[in-house]
């Protein structure tokens, strides 16, 4: 299985899932970035499935008819939260997933929907920000930086030194308030590296080595926090 439709509040949002050949028992929700789901997304999911998880990734542009000109600017953060839900559902009735180990990850945009949907999903037991931009802005309910009280997963933070958004002083600002909340967090910026560094498809942002550092951290967290009681 590669692809599935979805249906959420009437329209079929496409998913892409990766099912791994010895499965963990972690289920894992991919969030897009603004590119959708891509070359470089369709990657991360193959990554995480080749380390034993079960990963989904949805589009969260299922409800815009094209072109897809910036349609990252017309998401709403309550559908997005609808659409994360009904993917951890997807993820849930997998037989090979254990529904006490759910996590999320996601990149740029879906970053900051990572960042989200922690503060709405006290399932999760993990999750991890790759350079989430705006996470303290909102969008039609409010900021994810002013829901973080109700965050319950442990989150990783990966940015790059040379992004300006977040800016090196964004992701300060988000891990002191995570640090004065008491909630468990790791965030690592990267000299070197700007936004998307992670992604090989963009040669001009892509740093191998910041990039190899960054991918082998976030497959630490989620086995530290997903298998800590195993």
């Amino acid at each position: 299985m590669r692809w599935k439709e979805i249906l959420v509040e009437g329209s079929k949002m496409r998913c892409y899932i990766a099912r791994p050949q010895q499965a963990n028992g972690g289920g894992v929700l991919v969030a897009m970035h603004g590119p959708g789901i891509d070359d470089f997304i369709i990657d991360i999911c193959e990554r995480l499935a080749s380390n034993g998880f079960v990963a989904i990734a949805p589009d969260f542009y299922h409800r815009q008819s094209q072109p897809l000109i910036e349609a990252w600017t017309k998401i709403k953060d309550t559908q997005a939260l609808e659409d994360m839900a009904k993917a951890i559902d997807e993820l849930k009735n997998f037989p090979s997933v254990d529904k006490r180990r759910l996590a999320m990850i996601g990149f740029c945009m879906g970053g900051r929907l990572t960042f989200l949907h922690a503060a709405n999903n006290s399932e999760l037991r993990a999750a991890v920000v790759f350079h989430g931009g705006n996470i303290m802005v909102s969008g039609d309910t409010l900021s994810p930086f002013e829901q973080a009280k109700n965050i319950v997963a442990p989150i990783l933070g990966i940015f790059g030194a040379q992004d300006d958004n977040p800016s090196p002083s964004d992701v300060e600002k988000i891990a002191a308030k995570l640090t004065l909340l008491g909630k468990i967090h790791n965030f690592n910026i990267y000299q070197g590296a700007g936004h998307a560094f992670l992604n090989f498809t963009r040669l001009s942002a892509f740093c191998p080595l910041q990039a190899k550092e960054a991918w082998d951290k976030c497959l630490a967290w989620l086995n530290q926090y997903l298998f800590a009681d195993a």
